[in-house]
């Protein structure tokens, strides 16, 4: 079966369960957040407070956990929703946003990692790097790596394969080409468009939309592929519909181009390989 095939049947998959998605996420994008999951066919619920997280995290089918405004009451919320998940055999999704920033974000990020059981890491090379051990410089939330984009990949094809074997996770890593791997398999999807950096919120939309993804479909490589790609493609066919308007249609249209996503986008459009 072609992937754009396996793509869109864990979509039929999210639309016919319609995965409750738990997210513990920051306030800038939380609305966006919640919108993405809608429109990919999921239930989204945004509860962070420690004394229900434990109980809404049973109901869930997914847990998004998002480090992009940290505060000290969220996160021992993230700790006990990601350890009730795994108990439960709930997939965790985390989005390390920024992390290699500062201090405080380095080290939550690691307690995190220690503490709960992760099924797919999606960041940037940048939060993948400081993840791994890597020594790397960040620029706020925003990646600081540049480089040949052939010599990258290869990369980072390393480094998430070995992250993978170590954390027993999924890892992905997005950028001008995305990279997804297990511990012995890895994807590279050329989807997406520039000006998709051009608005807050796309990665931690992502992230999102794997979360939606896990909730649905077992095999969490294929879920976070699905995911990505889905973004990516997206975010072109948007691009394409608004490209002499502006950013604020280019948002609106990203969302209507998700909730229109079928087999012949993917067909079409799918860069996998």
């Amino acid at each position: 079966m072609e992937m754009y095939e396996n793509i869109y049947n864990s979509l039929l998959k999210v639309k016919e369960k319609n995965p409750l998605v738990h997210h513990i996420t920051n306030y800038v994008t939380v609305n966006d957040c919640a919108n993405i999951v809608l429109a990919i066919g999921g239930s989204p619920v945004m509860a962070d407070d420690e004394r229900e997280v434990e109980e809404m995290v049973s109901i869930a089918s997914s847990l998004v956990i998002n480090i992009g405004t940290l505060n000290g009451r969220t996160v021992q919320s993230m700790i006990l929703a990601g350890k009730r998940a795994n108990k439960l055999n709930i997939p965790v999704i985390l989005d390390p946003v920024g992390v290699g920033a500062t201090t405080y974000r380095t080290k939550v990020a690691k307690k995190l990692i220690e503490e709960v059981n992760f099924s797919v890491i999606r960041g940037n090379l940048s939060e993948i790097k400081n993840i791994a051990g890597i020594k790397v410089v960040t620029k706020g939330v925003d990646t600081s790596e540049i480089g040949d984009t052939s010599s990258k990949m290869e990369e980072e094809k390393e480094i998430a394969q070995q992250l993978s074997k170590k954390l027993n996770a999924v890892i992905a890593i997005t950028g001008e080409v995305d990279c997804i791997s297990s511990e012995d398999k890895s994807y590279y999807i050329a989807n997406g468009h520039k000006i998709l950096s051009k608005i807050t919120g796309t990665g931690c939309m992502c992230s999102s939309l794997i979360g939606s993804f896990c909730g649905a479909e077992s095999d969490y490589l294929m879920a976070a592929v699905a995911g990505i790609a889905s973004m990516g493609i997206a975010g072109e066919i948007a691009y394409e519909k608004t490209k002499n308007l502006g950013i604020g249609s280019f948002k609106a249209s990203l969302m209507d181009s998700i909730y229109n996503l079928d087999l012949n986008i993917y067909k079409e459009r799918s860069k996998i390989y």
